[in-house]
């Protein structure tokens, strides 16, 4: 059988055909639970490095007593056949769990070599265009940033669960938003590039609190500051105290006499990082107000919605020829979208894409 990951099982399965195939997976979580009938099951949460399923264990399966036994943060193989099932989603059956060896424990850690390719030329960007920013200051913090925090930020995800919820999701975003900014910059040359360019590294900082993942599993847990300030407030506590250990003698010496001031770049960071949500209902104490606050709450609703339509087609169920049922919180119900133009003679569209391959959409 091959070892493949959950979303290549879940993109095979489409179309109600059947896969056989073993996958790695951590169990994130193991009850015992009864049907309304009283009868006896165990219910399995496994997560790999970019997607989840639920698999519910029968009393009278061959593997019920070993999956009755399995603890939360295992390390497993499940082999056999799956099925995308329309009422419960991926599904399995026909099949056998083993634990996972040290090597192999190591390596579905780091990720499938497809993803973990895209999120270190990810991480990489985002250093690249830190490293780029004309502004000594906004340059120097998000320097500070990176070297301080880089581990935690190659493990937090975008979001518990609505776009780039996974394991380093964070960087593919914050990557992705950068370049986004940078192809609209030309179309707007109003806009304060550096500016904006830092806020999309900051402006989702604090999830590095509310939406990490520890180094040894792909359980996201709960962090109490992440609970009690939520990420924007903690990413403006942390740009202030990075911001704070800045001002050496030798930086403000340097920094004195540069145009726009120091506090008015300080403030206008601060901004993007509070307005990024663009209203209070959606969590920002304040409505973006400048140009460059704009646009970053367009950018990061744009990518995060092409994440959601991404990842949405793998999961939704169909409900009418090319029309599938609501993926929340998308608007409405999704449809098959039109492939793009192929001049005769060449091969068919491509495939949808994979998570973590958004930018093939836009």
């Amino acid at each position: 059988m091959d070892l493949l990951t959950l979303s290549e099982i879940r993109r095979h399965a489409q179309n109600g055909a059947m896969v056989e195939a073993r996958v790695h997976v951590q169990v994130e979580g193991a009850a015992a639970k009864v049907t309304r009938e009283q009868k006896p099951y165990c219910e399995l949460s496994l997560a790999d490095a970019a997607d989840r399923m639920t698999l519910r264990v029968w009393s009278d399966h061959p593997e019920y007593k070993a999956c009755d036994s399995l603890k939360t943060s295992d390390f497993i193989e499940l082999s056999g056949e799956f099925l995308q099932h329309q009422q419960f989603g991926l599904d399995a059956r026909k099949w056998k769990v083993r634990h996972l060896n040290p090597q192999e424990r190591s390596e579905l850690l780091q990720g499938p070599p497809d993803l973990r390719a895209k999120q270190a030329a990810d991480w990489d960007y985002i250093g690249e265009r830190t490293r780029a920013l004309g502004d000594p200051r906004l340059r120097a913090l998000g320097k500070a940033f990176l070297d301080e925090q880089g581990d935690r930020f190659r493990r937090t995800a975008g979001a518990r669960s609505y776009h780039h919820a996974r394991r380093g999701g964070l960087v593919e975003h914050v990557a992705q938003m950068m370049r986004m900014a940078m192809a609209i910059a030309p179309l707007y040359p109003q806009l304060n590039l550096d500016l904006l360019i830092a806020g999309v590294l900051f402006h989702d900082s604090g999830k590095l609190w509310e939406n990490h993942l520890p180094e040894t599993g792909f359980t996201m847990g709960y962090d109490e500051r992440g609970e009690l300030m939520g990420h924007i407030s903690i990413g403006l506590e942390l740009v202030n105290s990075l911001w704070r250990k800045l001002q050496t003698e030798e930086n403000s010496r340097a920094w004195s006499s540069l145009t726009p001031s120091s506090e008015d770049v300080r403030m206008h960071l601060l901004h993007l990082i509070g307005a990024h949500h663009g209203e209070p209902q959606f969590g920002s104490p304040v409505s973006p107000k400048t140009p460059e606050a704009m646009a970053l709450n367009y950018i990061d609703n744009l990518d995060a919605r092409m994440e959601m339509f991404a990842a949405g087609y793998l999961v939704a169920k169909p409900i009418a020829d090319r029309i599938f049922d609501r993926v929340r919180p998308l608007p409405g119900n999704l449809v098959k979208p039109l492939e793009k133009f192929q001049a005769p003679g060449t091969n068919g569209p491509p495939p949808l894409p994979k998570p973590g391959e958004t930018g093939t959409l836009l």
